[in-house]
């Protein structure tokens, strides 16, 4: 087992050294902080300003809701037109309204008018995630070694979430409100360019013929699958998403909520998002460290169960003993451990179900279900610990796990057809080339 994890550990080191594969990588990193940085600054800047968090909230709400609606859009862009063409274009101009918020919100622009600036910024914020997703299989094409770098990335998402507010808070506490937001700007531009600076942006362009570009038809393929939708197996993965991510909402007001409500202030909330954090970091490292006896299809369903037995345990810890922080965080890094495996091996799983041309949308399509149920599940457990309390909020966490778990085991057989099918058809492609 050590041996298996020092050599998985090498693997990391040695993609990182990879010309090809890292520098990719840490242009995306930079332009995939503003996920975490922009909607807190967002927040933070127009409660500072306005003095209100309903109205902050409302600005901010407009910003995740034009992601969610933009992300795939975009992603469907990037298999017709490449990724540098629709990266950079997005990047500048999410940029640039960012920008524009923050001074508008200093300058005094009624909130309407930045719930405007905020949506367009959301609508155009540059898809770096799935386009870094798809862009592993340009940079390898063995699946073995896209399988370490879907771990590398699914642990730096992780890192980001965490590194993220803590750069922002640094920034508010050495400036003023409005800073942080536009070094949040910086890093969407700065990072978008980098990125389609790197080959592997370059490179990522569509596997097939467009319509008319060869002077011809449509490849009978392409006529199949006009949308990642229609591809067999993937409506199912973004179901089981789409669950997880309702409990991954949940979960994150849940633990406000502990916080604030249990644990005497919102200031200790740092201590459980470093637990859950640190947990699915190392578990994604440990996951990509070596390689397992099981399928990715039966990995996420098991991952999954496991997700909800713990969300199970953290309900009934507090219902019975409030929170003590000597088995709450404990418990918290153990519930980490399964979420960068389940996130790893569902990309594995809907990388390998997709065909390359669908692939930037396939992941597109992943990202904004994530957005989506994230968002559902934060206003459905700030009702429930209204009503119900914070034990409740975390048990209704679990049942949406559980409910991901399920789908996941009822969709086996079909994922199974799905991956043969897969299969052939990258043989034949590789056959083809």
């Amino acid at each position: 087992m050590s041996a298996d994890l020092g050599s998985g550990l090498r693997a990391y080191l040695k993609l990182l050294r990879y010309r090809p594969a890292a520098a990719p990588f840490f242009a995306a990193t930079i332009a995939r902080l503003p996920i975490s940085m922009a909607p807190l600054g967002i927040l933070l800047l127009v409660q500072s300003e306005r003095e209100a968090y309903s109205l902050a909230g409302f600005v901010t709400g407009a910003f995740a809701i034009g992601s969610a609606v933009g992300t795939p859009l975009w992603g469907r862009a990037m298999d017709r037109f490449g990724q540098v063409r629709v990266i950079l274009p997005t990047s500048l101009v999410s940029a640039s309204l960012t920008v524009l918020l923050a001074l508008a919100t200093i300058g005094g622009l009624p909130i309407p008018g930045l719930v405007v600036i905020s949506l367009g910024a959301g609508l155009s914020f540059s898809p770096v995630t799935p386009a870094m997703r798809a862009a592993w299989r340009t940079v390898f094409p063995d699946p073995k070694s896209r399988r370490v770098a879907f771990a590398l990335d699914a642990t730096s998402i992780e890192l980001i979430f965490v590194g993220g507010p803590l750069l922002l808070s640094a920034l508010l506490a050495l400036t003023v409100p409005v800073v942080p937001l536009l070094v949040t700007a910086g890093c969407m531009a700065v990072g978008g360019v980098a990125y389609c600076r790197t080959d592997a942006a370059r490179r990522s362009r569509p596997a097939t013929p467009q319509p008319g570009d060869l002077g011809g038809p449509a490849p009978a393929d392409v006529r199949t699958h006009r949308s990642a939708l229609t591809v067999p197996g993937v409506t199912a993965v973004l179901i089981v998403m789409l669950m997880l991510s309702v409990g991954f909402g949940q979960l994150d007001t849940s633990m406000a909520g502990v916080a604030g409500e249990l644990l005497g202030g919102t200031e200790r909330v740092g201590l459980l998002f470093a637990a859950i954090a640190g947990g699915s970091a190392i578990g994604g490292l440990a996951f990509g460290a070596r390689t397992w006896g099981f399928d990715e299809r039966r990995g996420v369903a098991v991952c999954l169960g496991l997700f909800a037995v713990f969300l199970v345990a953290i309900a009934l810890l507090i219902a019975l003993a409030g929170a003590p922080l000597g088995a709450l965080l404990p418990l918290l890094f153990c519930t980490g451990l399964t979420i960068a495996p389940m996130l790893i091996m569902q990309q594995a799983l809907l990388d390998h179900l997709t065909p390359a041309y669908r692939l930037n949308e396939a992941q597109s399509l992943l990202s904004a279900t994530n957005m989506v149920g994230a968002a559902a599940g934060t206003a459905l457990a700030g009702i429930m610990i209204d009503l119900r309390g914070v034990a409740t909020s975390f048990a209704c966490a679990a049942v949406a796990a559980g409910l991901a778990s399920v789908i996941a085991v009822l969709n086996q057989r079909r994922w199974r057809a799905a991956e043969v099918d897969a299969t052939r058809r990258h043989a034949d492609a590789d056959a083809a080339r």
